[in-house]
């Protein structure tokens, strides 16, 4: 029985498993993405994001804890610097596994992209210019004020049903044809 084993070994020793989570951890804080196999980005993944918490607070523990899985100065220094200060108010997460549709040239293995969240700048430009363009929805019947004094009035008078939607309904039936 199985119970309780949930990390993949990708097929490697204890030794060469880490010493390779820990090569790719580190080219994932230098170069902020990199193209892997999907099972090997799910692994990095549970690997390197406690390695990014343990990085919002720079205290001598703490840089000495990474330093021990890490082994590399340049991507601690680096961590703790600039992608510190970058996903400090992030609550967890600090990855995207994008999955690509082609299988790698040799075997077919499922290749993906891992990549630091907050440094995909298309995403984060779409996500502004989002959030930039967002307004409030205003309804056409002119709200509680107008919907109070126009009810004796509706009672009264019957209003005939809008042609627009008819219009828009003919239309995605002529497209869906």
């Amino acid at each position: 029985m199985r119970h309780g084993k949930k990390d993949n070994h990708l097929g490697r020793t204890t030794a060469h498993r880490g010493a390779m989570l820990s090569n790719m951890a580190s080219s994932l804080i230098l170069h902020k993405r990199i193209t892997t196999t999907t099972a090997k980005a799910k692994e990095l993944r549970k690997y390197v994001e406690p390695l990014l918490t343990r990085s919002k607070e720079d205290t001598t523990h703490s840089r000495r804890m990474v330093f021990a899985e890490l082994q590399n100065k340049e991507s601690i220094k680096e961590l703790f610097g600039e992608v510190a200060g970058k996903i400090a108010n992030r609550p967890g997460g600090y990855t995207r596994i994008i999955k690509l549709s082609a299988g790698r040239a040799g075997d077919n293995a499922d290749m993906c992209i891992i990549e630091l969240v907050d440094y995909n700048e298309t995403l984060l430009e779409a996500k502004n210019a989002g959030a930039a363009k967002t307004t409030t929805r205003r309804s056409r019947r002119g709200g509680k004020k107008a919907e109070g004094a126009a009810a004796p009035a509706a009672t009264t008078e019957a209003t005939p049903a809008p042609e627009a939607p008819a219009a828009d309904a003919a239309s995605t039936e002529e497209a869906a044809s």
